[in-house]
């Protein structure tokens, strides 16, 4: 079974310009990396509030991507766009 990963956090002001060119070049190897199944990009203008909604075959799976990214450094540069850490949750798609 899936799991779904919210990570929530806000854009620092002045910072959206930059970010969007980062997540072209970057959101590529999301998707590309072992067990992503969906990355979707949620933006409020008004607030800054910024989510990132991800579908993966595994926490474990989305746990290396993170170790990966942490690694060579795009997380580090993901994070300068942002005014704190995300807030990242996992869930689980219930069968209902």
């Amino acid at each position: 079974m899936s799991i779904w990963v919210s990570l929530e956090t806000k854009i620092k002001k002045g910072s959206y310009e930059q970010l969007l060119p980062f997540l072209e070049q970057n959101l590529p190897n999301v998707r590309g990396f072992s067990g992503a199944l969906s990355v979707s990009l949620f933006y409020d203008q008004e607030t800054g509030d910024f989510l990132i909604f991800e579908e993966w075959l595994s926490r474990q799976h989305h746990e290396q991507y993170i170790k990966f990214i942490s690694d060579n450094g795009v997380l580090k540069q993901l994070a300068s766009f942002m005014e704190g850490p995300p807030n990242i949750k996992y869930y689980s798609k219930l069968a209902i």
